[in-house]
């Protein structure tokens, strides 16, 4: 006879692997597109600055400026995600976001480009951790990197695939009578605004919602999910006190530190080729892409480590920053062009391939509505970081005259992270001892 332990093994197998099929390909879709629209103006940066009086400078402010209201509606947003549900809040997310991309096509001076990128953070502002708080409804925590590492896969994926096909677009250039970036802002808008509606309509709010589930295989999800969370703090205190929890601010200053260098080069790739005389609109986006394939490979491999070494996330950050900035550093030696194109896609390898083991950190400590909030906490103090870096580039782009030179940013940026992953090491071992403490009947996270 089958022990209960391994009867109810199977049953949480058999519905995470349906929980897998059917929302981690929506959830992709979804932050697949976030990444098209928030970043397809890298390849109208030299169109803008032509029709619409854009030098570099103001280019990488507009670019960083979406991130300014992004994070400052990360919180609430995902607030409201907890209270209305998933169905409804990240529709309205994907849809508000869709329409905005689309209203790009009336650019025509700095400020109109300010104001609609300010607006298009505001609409996409929950996404990510509303996905990330899904994340911790649906799965158990040893599931949980994997999934966060597909999810981010589908950003470098379209990093890949949408930089040559936004410099196909650009080729509409004077068909019925609009510009070709003008054509690349609409086409990519439209997508989002159907893929809105369609979240509405597949997308249930929880175990219990999904008409694809029986009882049992629900309620096991949710006692998975929900029982390795026993120990979370209060939702009160994890949003009064956010401040005051040191492991929380520390993942927070090292993804802040990690934005910085990823939303640099994202928005800066484009303008690098460009600068090796390549002057086709196809061509820059097709050899752009080549830098989200370091990106793919690894979000995939990365979180595969950490599953078979669980509990061991500080080590791996601290290893694969220090990477990055060794790999950054070769690009900025070397002058070859295809050398330094394949050290870029290498460098950002690790720099989105370590971004799962922070949300793993976070995931293993926090649940419910402290999990909406605290995630979206650290994705909030992170993300400025997506202001900092492509301003930061586009003023050394202004100074130097080379947008290689922003790999500088990216270096000190980077090497600011890695000094604080002791830091940080410190910190997740004095919240766990002191949980343990507190809650000895609670099992400990292996430590970091």
């Amino acid at each position: 006879m089958t022990s209960p332990t391994t009867a109810s093994d199977r049953l949480h197998a058999r519905a995470t692997k349906k929980a897998f099929v059917r929302l981690v390909p929506v959830l992709m879709a979804a932050y697949f597109m976030a990444f098209v629209d928030r970043t397809n103006v890298g390849l109208a940066k030299t169109s803008l600055e032509l029709d619409a009086g854009i030098d570099a400078a103001a280019y990488g402010l507009g670019a960083g400026l979406f991130f300014i209201t992004y994070a400052a509606l990360e919180v609430p947003s995902n607030l409201v995600l907890h209270k209305v549900g998933a169905k409804v809040w990240i529709s309205r997310i994907a849809v508000t976001w869709g329409l905005i991309t689309m209203a790009m096509m009336f650019v025509s001076s700095p400020t109109v480009f300010y104001v609609l990128r300010l607006l298009l953070g505001a609409a996409e502002a929950g996404l990510y951790p509303g996905i990330m708080y899904l994340i911790t409804t649906w799965f158990a925590q040893k599931d949980r990197a994997t999934v966060v590492g597909l999810i981010l896969t589908a950003s470098s994926v379209a990093f890949i695939v949408a930089n040559p096909i936004g410099g196909a677009l650009m080729k509409l250039d004077g068909v019925a009578g609009l510009q070709g970036w003008q054509w690349l802002f609409v086409l990519e808008g439209i997508p989002t605004v159907l893929l809105g509606i369609f979240i509405f309509f597949v997308l249930p709010n929880s175990p219990a919602k999904a008409s694809w589930l029986d009882a049992d295989e629900a309620a096991e999800l949710t006692r998975r999910a929900v029982g390795e969370e026993a120990h979370v703090e209060s939702p009160g205190a994890i949003i009064r006190n956010a401040m005051s929890k040191p492991f929380l601010l520390t993942v927070a200053a090292i993804y802040f530190m990690n934005q910085i260098a990823t939303y640099g080069v994202i928005f800066f790739v484009p303008s690098i080729v460009e600068a090796m005389d390549v002057t086709d609109s196809f061509m820059i986006g097709l050899i752009s892409g080549v830098v989200g394939i370091g990106a793919v490979v690894g979000v995939l491999v990365v979180p595969r480590i950490l599953r078979r070494n669980p509990g061991r996330e500080v080590p791996l950050i601290a290893i694969t920053t220090a990477a990055a900035i060794v790999f950054a550093l070769v690009f900025i030696a070397v002058d070859n062009p295809v050398a330094k194109m394949v050290i870029l896609s290498v460098t950002m390898l690790f720099i989105v391939g370590v971004q799962p083991l922070y949300w793993s950190v976070l995931m293993a400590r926090l649940g419910g509505v402290a999990a909406a909030a605290g995630l979206a906490f650290v994705n909030t103090i992170g993300l400025t970081g997506g202001f900092v870096g492509p301003y930061a580039f586009g003023l050394t782009e202004e100074a130097t005259g080379s947008p290689s030179s922003g790999l500088w940013v990216l270096v000190a940026a980077t090497l600011l992270g890695l000094l604080c992953v002791p830091l940080l090491g410190r910190t997740l071992a004095r919240h766990d001892r002191t949980r343990a403490e507190e809650e000895p009947e609670v099992e400990a996270i292996p430590a970091v």
